[in-house]
C-alpha cells in the first residue's frame, strides 16, 4: 500500500491512503541503520510504501524520493537533524516585530535553510495591529530589506483579519509549511485564514492524539482539494545543517550575487583583501544584520554549534 504521511508523533506515523483511510504506522527496523542522520527518517509530507500486519498496524518499508525538505537541528542533538517537512511547495515563516520579537538571525537562518533545500520562502509579519508607530516603521524597514533580496513579505493581523485574504490566496493549490517562533500567533493566523481549521484539528486531535501535546509534532491538513497545510510546533532556535563553509554564501542571495566581484574565487567574505562583499556591507549595499547572520552560520561550520 502507498500513502501520504500526515502526522509524525515520534516513533509513530499516520499515513493517509488515496481512499482517505488513515493508518497508524511504524518504521521497519532497517530504516534506522541506513545512515539517515536525522531524528525522524520519515517526515510529514513523505510519500511512503507500507504493509499492514494482521493486527492492523502499518509497517513503512520505503520512502519515495523527495523533491525537497526543510530541516532544523534539535537543541541537544547537534550532530543530528530533524526534518520538519518534505515535498513542500513553499515555506511561510510567521514572524513578529514584538510580542515576542523575532530576531533577524532566526529569520536569516530559516531562509538560508530554505535556499539550501530549494524551498521557496515567504515572510508573514503578524500582529501588525499591536505595534507602535516606531515598531510599524521597523516592520516596514524589515519588509523592504527582505523584498529587495527577493522574498515576498506580508503584514497581517490574525486578530482583526487585516490582509488575511492575501495569506489565503498564497495557500490555495499548494503544499505549504508554516513555521515560526513560539508565540508569534501561528495557530491564530491559521484559524483566521481557515475558520473551520480549528474544528478539524480538534477532531483529529481527539481521535489520534490522546495524551499527546498538540503542538509537539508536525501535522498536515487538507484545507481544500490540492491545498495542504503543514503546521509545525513553535521553534525556539534554528541551527543550520549540512553546510560547507564554501557554500554558505550561496544561500544568501545578495551575498552570492556580489561575491562574483571578489578578488579571490575562494573568498569566504570574512577577512580577505579585495572582498566585494565586505565592501558592500561597509557601503550599506548589503545589510549589516544579514552579514552578521552569514558570519554566525560560518562560525557554526567551524564549531558545530547550535543557535
Amino acid at each position: 500500500m502507498q500513502g501520504l504521511v500526515i502526522r509524525n508523533t515520534g516513533s509513530f506515523y499516520q499515513v493517509k491512503t488515496s481512499d482517505g483511510e488513515i493508518v497508524n504506522c511504524r518504521i521497519k527496523g532497517k530504516f534506522r541503520i541506513q545512515g539517515i542522520k536525522s531524528t525522524n527518517p520519515v517526515a510529514v509530507g513523505d510519500y511512503v510504501t507500507f504493509s499492514v500486519t494482521p493486527e492492523g498496524e502499518g509497517l513503512i518499508s520505503e520512502i519515495a524520493e523527495r523533491k525537497n525538505y526543510v530541516v532544523r537541528r534539535p537543541a541537544n542533538l547537534s550532530k543530528q537533524r530533524h526534518i520538519i517537512a518534505a515535498n513542500v511547495d513553499q515555506a511561510l515563516l510567521i514572524v513578529t516585530v514584538n510580542y515576542p520579537e523575532t530576531s533577524t538571525t532566526f529569520i536569516d537562518r530559516f531562509l538560508a535553510t530554505c535556499e539550501a533545500y530549494r524551498v521557496p520562502a515567504k515572510i508573514i509579519i503578524n500582529k501588525k495591529d499591536l505595534y507602535s508607530e516606531e515598531e510599524l516603521e521597523y516592520m516596514h524597514n524589515l519588509m523592504f530589506l527582505y523584498e529587495q533580496i527577493g522574498y515576498q513579505c506580508f503584514a497581517v493581523s490574525a486578530l482583526t483579519g487585516d490582509e488575511v485574504d492575501n495569506v489565503r490566496e498564497l495557500l490555495m493549490g499548494r503544499v505549504s509549511l508554516l513555521s515560526g517562533n513560539s508565540g508569534v500567533g501561528k495557530s491564530s493566523l491559521i484559524n483566521a485564514v481557515c475558520p473551520d481549521f480549528k474544528a478539524k484539528t480538534g477532531e483529529i486531535s481527539e481521535i489520534h492524539n490522546k495524551g499527546m501535546h498538540t503542538t509537539t509534532f508536525s501535522e498536515m491538513f487538507e484545507l481544500d482539494e490540492g491545498t495542504y497545510l503543514i503546521d509545525t510546533p513553535g521553534i525556539k532556535g534554528f541551527g543550520t545543517i549540512d553546510f560547507e563553509k564554501e557554500e554558505v554564501g550561496h544561500f544568501f542571495p545578495e551575498i552570492f550575487n556580489i561575491s562574483k566581484e571578489c578578488r579571490f574565487g575562494n573568498c569566504t567574505h570574512v577577512h580577505e583583501p579585495g572582498c566585494a562583499v565586505i565592501k558592500a556591507v561597509e557601503e550599506s549595499y548589503i545589510s549589516q544584520s544579514r552579514y552578521n547572520s552569514y558570519l554566525s552560520v560560518m562560525e557554526d561550520c567551524d564549531a558545530g554549534k547550535y543557535r
